[in-house]
Formats: structure tokens, sequence, C-alpha cells
């Protein structure tokens, strides 16, 4: 195994991993926004406000890209795998 395979692998493995998390933190980051925006402008300084819709727009976001991701981290575990298979042979 050389040094070449290690790096491409570590950067696909990187990439897979920024990709997947992506709608998701966005999605953190929008209703983040939005729901500190409101906060400011009614005053309203309750923690529960701040964390009951970040976790259910992430759920949301879950559900609807859960195949996507699923997808994804399958073929990718499929590429890992025929690293392997060439490795030991």
């Amino acid at each position: 195994m050389d040094s070449n395979l290690v790096l491409y692998l570590s950067r696909r493995t990187l990439e897979m991993v920024l990709l997947l998390s992506a709608p998701v933190l966005l999605t953190c980051i929008v209703v983040g926004v939005a729901v500190t925006l409101l906060q400011a402008v009614t005053s309203i300084r309750d923690m529960t406000l701040s964390i009951v819709p970040k976790l259910l727009s992430v759920g949301v976001v879950v559900l609807v890209c859960g195949g996507w991701i699923l997808d994804i981290v399958l073929r990718f575990t499929n590429e890992i795998f025929a690293h392997i298979q060439t490795i030991s042979r």
C-alpha cells in the first residue's frame, strides 16, 4: 500500500464527511439565524425556542436526505472494499 493510495482514501473520506454533513449543518445554521432574528425582534429569551426548531428541522432533513446519504455511503464503502481487494492480491 503506497502513500498515494492512503492520501487518496483520506481525501475521499474527508470529502464524504463534508458532503454528507452539509445538509444538516446548513439547516442548523439557517434555522438558528431565523430563530435568533425572531428572538431579537420579539425580545423572547427562551432557550427551548432555539433548540426545538433546530431539532425538528434536522429530523426533517435527515428523513428527506436519508436515502441519498445511504446511497453515497454504500458507494463509498464498495469503493473502499474494492481497494482492500486490490491490496490483498
